[in-house]
Order: structure tokens, then C-alpha cells, then sequence
């Protein structure tokens, strides 16, 4: 079976149509063609460093602190799960646990496997390794569960005027970290995948 290169194709990182390798723009979204990200292994890796060195203290700072009665007490994204599961809402704090715990690990498990593999340019089980990629792109919808589970608490326990919230640089720490695996996620080019199992078949 011909790639879409042998055939003389590139597919457009943007919308993923197949275009001429002659065209630098894609002839359905105008978007920049290249028949391999430039430097993706780098970039991938300096984000997912960078995530992994703010995801301890995104997850060790308090990410919201509560005033009420004059008293205020912050709260860690652990701190408000053991929290919700003293009060027995156990779904949410689940719901909280699997989105800001489980799920930026997964992640960047993931990465770090996919980064290292391919710049050891293995040839074993590819398919896997892109089925694992695209779980990495589908996790990273659900990963600011709880910044949202901040600004929505916030607004009602305002309006019930019962106390006042107030977002602390944990919430601003674990955005970045999920902003960082977004991007790192985005800049690694599932095509190196194929890379070396297509120079095997040549030679």
C-alpha cells in the first residue's frame, strides 16, 4: 500500500485534506502545509517538562479559598475531593478526582511514551501507540473539570450570598498545566509514528 507522499500528497495538519506536495497552502482551509512538523519532538517535550513541573504545585497550592463568618479556609483540589466525599456527593468528587488527578497524569504518561518511542523510532505496534495519541486529544476536553466546578461554585454560593469564593494560584497553575499537554499534544506529529515502519518496507 502507497502512503499519501509516494502518491505525491500531503495532508493538511488543520483540516486534514489531502493536497498536492507543491501547494504550501491547503486548498480548503488556506492552512500552511508541511509534510512534517518542524521540530515536534523538541517542542513536545519542553511543554510536557514544563507541565510536569507545575502539576505538583497545581495540585499542592489551594486552588480556592472559602469565607464565611468572617473565617476564610483554602482548599487544594484533594483537600475539596475528600471534602465532597465527607459531605457524601461521592459522584462529584469523583467527577473532580478522575478530571484534575487521574486524567492530567494519564496524559502525560502518554506523551512521554509516544515523545520517547518515536525518538527511538520504534516500529512496534503503531496502530496502538496512534490509538493511544488520539485518546490524549480526547482526554484533554474533560482536563478543566474543576476550574469550571470553582467558577460555577463561586457564582452560587454568591448569589446565595452564604460566603464568597475566591480562585487561588492553584486554579491558575492547573490551567496552564492543561493548556501546556493541549499544546503539547497539538505540536507532536502523529506522521513520525510511520516514519520508520515505512523506511523498513523500503530497503
Amino acid at each position: 500500500m502507497k502512503t499519501a507522499a509516494e502518491l505525491g500528497l500531503t495532508r493538511c495538519s488543520v483540516c486534514g485534506t489531502l493536497n498536492p506536495v507543491h501547494r504550501q497552502r491547503c486548498s480548503r482551509c488556506d492552512g500552511s502545509l508541511q509534510q512534517r512538523r518542524r521540530h515536534s519532538l523538541s517542542h513536545g517535550w519542553a511543554l510536557m517538562l514544563a507541565a510536569v513541573i507545575l502539576y505538583l504545585p497545581a495540585n499542592l497550592l489551594p486552588v480556592m479559598t472559602v469565607t464565611s463568618l468572617g473565617q476564610s479556609e483554602p482548599s487544594t483540589i484533594l483537600g475539596g475531593v475528600m471534602l465532597l466525599l465527607h459531605e457524601g456527593m461521592w459522584p462529584l468528587a469523583l467527577l473532580i478526582f478522575v478530571a484534575s488527578i487521574f486524567l492530567p497524569l494519564l496524559k502525560l504518561g502518554i506523551l512521554a511514551g509516544l515523545l520517547i518511542s518515536t525518538q527511538r523510532r520504534s516500529t512496534r505496534r503503531p496502530l496502538e501507540r496512534l490509538q493511544l495519541y488520539r485518546l490524549s486529544e480526547f482526554v484533554g476536553r474533560w482536563s478543566m473539570v474543576d476550574v469550571f466546578v470553582v467558577a460555577i461554585l463561586a457564582a452560587l454560593v454568591q448569589l446565595g450570598n452564604l460566603a464568597t469564593i475566591h480562585g487561588n494560584l492553584g486554579t491558575s497553575l492547573f490551567a496552564t498545566v492543561v493548556a501546556l499537554t493541549m499544546l503539547a499534544v497539538e505540536s507532536f506529529d502523529q506522521r513520525l509514528i510511520w516514519d520508520p515502519i515505512q523506511k523498513n518496507e523500503h530497503e
